[in-house]
């Protein structure tokens, strides 16, 4: 099993969702309901495509996902 960060972002199309942490896996759908069904199916997807090595690689990989407050002047 794999924990990733997943972006998902509305808009008046529907739902947008990519990973960043893999390079072009991104997907679109909908409802939020199909966006989550959908990016989970594009990182499957991804991931079965990297070698040994690679998901090695990505395994290593330290990403933190969190929210900032900016003050804009």
């Amino acid at each position: 099993m794999y924990q990733l960060p997943v972006v998902i972002e509305k808009d008046e199309d529907g739902y947008y969702a990519y990973c960043p942490v893999l390079d072009g896996c991104q997907t679109q759908g909908d409802t939020y309901e199909e966006i989550l069904i959908n990016i989970k199916e594009a990182i499957s997807l991804y991931i079965s495509t990297l070698s040994e090595t690679e998901k090695y690689e990505l395994l290593k990989k330290d990403t933190t996902t969190m929210l900032v407050g900016v003050q804009v002047a």
